[in-house]
């Protein structure tokens, strides 16, 4: 037995965490994390080093599958498959035109280098605006804030250069998602960070990993981000505690005074009554960052990102980083730079907020229009299932299961059931692929040449880092499994299309693509050449010495909008809001540490140590509801019902629930919830309480009501909770 041991890198998620992989034989027989590793010093999580079970395991699917007449599957060659496909997409183009062809996007092939680019490649090949991906349903926030806000063209802030960093809604020690800022060996960097000197303050329903180790720890109720955040700036603008200097060359005094007037109601007092928070906890926390503090950040992460008036939460936890004027200023030097984009010029000026969405058609459901050229998930449903020109009647669906991750369950799958095809690309089985016509199953990351996740314009890192990594492994013997981009290019070719790659080489259509040709064509105008980052096998730190930020050049006007007249529109809807009193919790995200969304859900190493998804409740509430560690409890929304297993947490606040997403089957199937997990998208309208600019559905801060299950017979005992205080709807129902 031939045995080696070779560096690599965990493509799950955007950390990019360096792994050696142990291969027996043509196997994978062992993952351990990388001790030499220039990014996450020998840190690894649970979720990358089951690569042995997610290779070899007994869900992976190994060979196409093509659903029959009678509705059954049966396997089918790739090639085969991909005839077929072809000519029914090519069909359905003929007759109802290329806006009948959809994509969906998932995490799951995102982070493909190849095939990040070649979905768009394709969508543009077979001339289709219909691109769907997680991006407008996880934290699209932020990019709109950019384009009403306006963004800095010197960078960002980062943990090694911060005083203090304020963080909403987000625990990247879990989930490993900080942009940047905890991304990678999240850990122990923040306790590198934190032993010289820097402070943190964490503002979430719930003590998290991450909030132990806050100065500062604001527990208020779910989605009440936008009056701690307006009070916090209205405080610091009354105090004098802005950065005058920065506001007045970047702001402008009537902009500086709209946003002034804007949050003036929003006193302290009035906020922390909303939010359920003690008082003068808004002062501790906005004394620590504006007053007691030189550089930081403050972040808006899923919580705020996920819940109502997201867009309004993320553009006012913004506006505090422009009032204290938090940026990298002429002369810093700038290390998060990521290699794979061209050379890049850093300039102390700001980007004028863009408002692209306004410049895009708009979209036949709701009037809305685009993000980054992305149609707005929150709207699939309805541009699958409402007739007339542009109906979506095919969906590709690569690496991802919207199924059981788009708002409203019931109306995705109704949508889903509608179509005239649509076509899974996944390596295991999911609740979307149970409803396709064709399941392209693919290769895995150790048996592909890739490179880290790169997207235009963003660093996932802190530093100047990347890594190559070649294919490992061969596919399991007798497996017929493809790659996803390579899926997508062979459509593409049976259509008759030409694709353009990366904007830029028009491929060979007559020959299949080599994965090395492409990456070579996605890296061609990289900082660092391809062939020095192939020379470092186990990654390298890149030294972009002469990377600074460069002064403002002299025609340079461009000013931060903090107060645009639609974001002032919302701030006032926000002031009148308060969730239903009719229910009695809050639902707020949280993740499972072993899980990426629903990656991992297969594998028996997973499900061993997480059966379920367990309801997080705290003390008062189980004791309330007569509840018992592992009982039922029913959740009741406003538009559906759903049963998961009760958890005791005494790290939520009461009147708080936790649930994690990803998790769950076909509605109507789902059985037992310690069997297969509980969906909470049932929950979740994707018509009500949606964000103007990017159909954001409300997917947080979601009212409740809760009823403990008798196990006998599994019938539901009419006992609904009865707090002993106000509900927390009626604990909102106050204003200014």
């Amino acid at each position: 037995m031939t045995s080696r041991e070779v560096p690599s890198f965990c493509r799950l998620c955007s950390g990019g965490c360096g792994v050696k992989v142990t291969i027996e034989n043509d196997r994978v027989t062992r993952v351990r994390a990388d001790p030499d590793h220039p990014l996450s010093h020998g840190y690894a999580c649970f979720k990358g080093l089951q690569a042995p079970e997610s290779h070899y395991g007994p869900a992976r699917v190994l060979r196409p599958l093509a659903r029959q007449a009678d509705g059954r599957f049966s396997e089918i060659g790739s090639e085969i498959a991909l005839d077929e496909i072809g000519a029914r997409l090519k069909a359905i183009e003929e007759k109802y035109g290329a806006e009948a062809i959809g994509m969906y996007c998932g995490n799951g092939s995102m982070s493909g280098y190849i095939t990040f680019a070649m979905q768009r490649a394709f969508m543009s090949a077979i001339g289709s605006r219909q691109r769907f991906t997680t991006f407008t349903i996880d934290q699209s926030a932020k990019f709109v804030s950019f384009e009403r806000l306006g963004g800095w063209a010197g960078g960002t802030e980062q943990l090694e250069t911060s005083d203090v960093v304020m963080m909403f809604g987000g625990n990247p020690l879990i989930s490993h998602a900080a942009l940047g800022v905890l991304c990678v060996d999240p850990v122990k960097r923040l306790k590198q960070a934190k032993a010289r000197g820097m402070k943190l303050i964490v503002v979430d329903p719930r003590r998290t990993e991450t909030a132990v180790h806050a100065e500062v720890f604001l527990q208020p109720f779910p989605g009440q981000d936008v009056p701690i955040a307006a009070a916090m700036l209205r405080m610091i603008l009354a105090e004098g505690w802005h950065d005058a200097d920065f506001c007045a060359r970047f702001v402008g005094a009537d902009r500086l005074d709209d946003l002034r007037q804007a949050v003036e109601p929003y006193t302290p007092e009035f906020a922390e009554k909303r939010a359920g928070l003690n008082p003068g906890d808004i002062a501790r926390a906005t004394r620590l960052f504006a007053l007691e503090s030189g550089r930081g950040v403050a972040i808006g992460s899923t919580g705020p990102n996920f819940s109502p008036f997201s867009n309004l939460a993320q553009h006012l936890i913004d506006c505090l980083n422009v009032v204290c004027g938090r940026f990298p200023r002429a002369g810093d030097k700038v290390v998060a730079v990521d290699v794979l984009d061209p050379p890049a010029a850093y300039i102390e000026e700001v980007v004028p907020a863009p408002r692209s969405w306004e410049a895009f058609p708009p979209s036949r459901i709701r009037g809305v229009g685009m993000i980054y050229g992305e149609r707005l998930t929150g709207t699939l449903a309805d541009e699958i299932l409402t007739p007339g020109e542009g109906q979506i009647r095919a969906l590709i669906v690569s690496g991802g299961n919207p199924a059981n991750s788009v708002p409203d369950q019931e109306r995705i799958i109704e949508a889903l059931k509608s179509l005239e095809l649509l076509v899974v690309i996944d390596p295991y089985p999911t609740v979307t692929s149970e409803l396709a016509d064709y399941i392209l199953p693919t290769t895995l990351m150790f048996e592909h040449a890739d490179m880290p996740l790169s997207v235009p314009g963003m660093s996932f890192w802190p530093v100047a880092f990347s890594q190559y990594t070649p294919a490992l492994v061969p596919p399991p013997p007798g497996s017929d499994v493809v790659d996803d981009w390579y899926a997508l290019w062979a459509i593409a070719q049976r259509m008759g299309k030409q694709v353009r790659f990366d904007d830029a080489v028009d491929l060979d259509m007559t020959v299949r693509p080599d994965a090395e040709d492409l990456i070579a064509i996605r890296a061609r105008r990289s900082a660092v050449p391809l062939d020095e980052i192939k020379a470092h096998p186990g990654g390298k730190i890149f030294d972009l010495a002469d990377i600074h930020v460069q002064p403002a050049r002299a025609e340079a006007t461009g000013r931060f909008d903090v107060m645009p007249a639609d974001v002032a529109d919302e701030l006032r809807a926000a002031t009148a809001y308060c969730p239903n009193g009719d229910f009695t919790h809050l639902i707020a995200t949280r993740r499972m540490r072993d899980l990426y969304n629903s990656n991992g859900y297969h594998l028996r190493t997973t499900r061993a140590r997480n059966p379920y998804n367990p309801v997080a409740l705290h003390p008062d509430d189980m004791t309330s509801l007569g509840l018992a560690e592992g009982d039922e409890v029913e959740i009741q929304s406003e538009v559906a019902t759903v049963r998961a297993v009760a958890k005791s947490d005494p790290t939520l606040k009461p009147g708080v629930i936790t649930i994690s997403h990803g998790w769950g089957g076909v509605p109507g199937r789902q059985g037992d919830p310690r069997a297969g997990g509980t969906s909470i998208n049932p929950l979740i309208s994707d018509h009500e309480h949606v964000e103007i600019v990017n159909a954001m559905p409300r997917m947080s801060a979601i009212p409740v009501n809760l009823k403990r299950v008798q196990n006998e017979n599994s019938k539901t005992e009419e006992r609904w909770f009865e707090p002993a205080a106000p509900t927390v709807g009626r604990m909102a129902d106050t204003g200014p």
